[in-house]
């Protein structure tokens, strides 16, 4: 009797020990994955038929998490949405083992209504996470019915032109003819002012300011505005970004202003002059993005480390100026 006692208790506790496992094992898988949050917005909540607009896709979640957007694999929204294309991931990384993804998606759609997209869904394991419903609004294009039917024209005569008279050679070629008139009086005045030798009073033309110059006068301005001081930071991480796409546009020739940053940091990294100067830009973008998409308002110090980098990247980049005429004359006057 007491042997079956024992093993009863003994039986008793494992199922104890397995509940217990059980009701733990789905807390300690939540604890790994972390919260993970999924937003879904447009661009254009109206669009005219035919037309296409953007579904932009947020994903907040840990790194490493392997999760997957059935929207990415499919065709069609719905029946009367369609997918056009859908642009690579763009991964922020928020520190603290999190990261933002963001994905943007082309629509378009030639039926008119108005329709609700479904949640997009985020699957990570078993778990499934949904965001918001959209709404969508396709405007039809007004067509003539052609329901009045219209009686026969009369004939047109048309308006005559006083050129309808000249040569078809004046007609067809006028233009290149009218180059030729420019340059050939261009010549005579020339010639006329060098037999007289007249001065020729010509319009003082602004002197542009070098890239280098220019990047460092903005930065001056930019610091002395205070923005950060005063709340501002969307509008200082704004200017500082302008500020430094525009001076690689014209020191390096590389179209930033229209680029991502992931295209910046590519076009920076294969670029013999920025390769070693591109983790200051890097730094600042991603600073940049996090304050003006993730709407994350950042440290002080933070701000203050942005500046820096974004003053050293353009003076690490300055151009080099050339000493070859001044060596060439010391040389000579010896």
């Amino acid at each position: 009797m007491s042997d079956n006692s024992n093993n009863m208790r003994k039986i008793t506790k494992e199922l104890a020990l397995f509940a217990l496992i059980l009701l733990i094992s789905p807390l300690v898988s939540l604890a790994n994955v972390g919260p993970i949050s999924l937003k879904a917005s447009l661009d254009s909540a109206h669009i005219i038929m035919g037309k296409q607009t953007t579904l932009h896709i947020e994903i907040v979640d840990n790194n490493g998490v392997n999760g997957a957007l059935p929207i990415l694999d499919a065709d069609t929204i719905i029946a009367e949405i369609e997918v056009i294309s859908k642009s690579q991931a763009d991964t922020i990384d928020l520190e603290n083992n999190r990261r933002q993804i963001n994905q943007d998606i082309i629509i378009q759609s030639f039926d008119s209504g108005l329709y609700t997209i479904p949640p997009t869904q985020y699957i990570v394991g078993k778990d499934t996470f949904k965001a918001n419903p959209l709404a969508l609004k396709v405007i039809p294009v007004s067509v003539d019915s052609l329901q009045t039917i219209h009686g026969q024209a009369d004939v047109i005569y048309p308006n005559s032109r006083w050129y309808d008279f000249l040569p078809d050679f004046i007609t067809d070629y006028w233009g290149w003819i009218l180059v030729v008139i420019i340059i050939i009086l261009g010549a005579i005045f020339a010639l006329l002012l060098y037999k007289k030798k007249l001065p020729i009073a010509l319009t003082p033309t602004k002197k542009e300011i070098p890239p280098y110059e220019l990047a460092i006068q903005l930065l001056e301005k930019l610091r002395d505005e205070k923005l950060c001081e005063r709340g501002q930071e969307k509008e200082f991480y704004t200017r500082l970004t302008d500020i430094l796409r525009s001076y690689i546009d014209s020191r390096f020739g590389i179209n930033a202003m229209e680029m991502t940053t992931t295209q910046i940091i590519e076009s920076l990294n294969s670029n013999n002059e920025t390769v070693d100067s591109k983790s200051y830009v890097e730094q600042v973008l991603e600073i940049a993005d996090f304050v003006k998409f993730a709407k994350v308002r950042p440290l002080p110090d933070d701000n203050v480390k942005s500046y820096n980098w974004a003053l050293q990247f353009v003076k690490e980049t300055k151009p080099i100026e050339a000493t070859v005429n001044t060596i060439d004359n010391s040389e000579n006057t010896k």
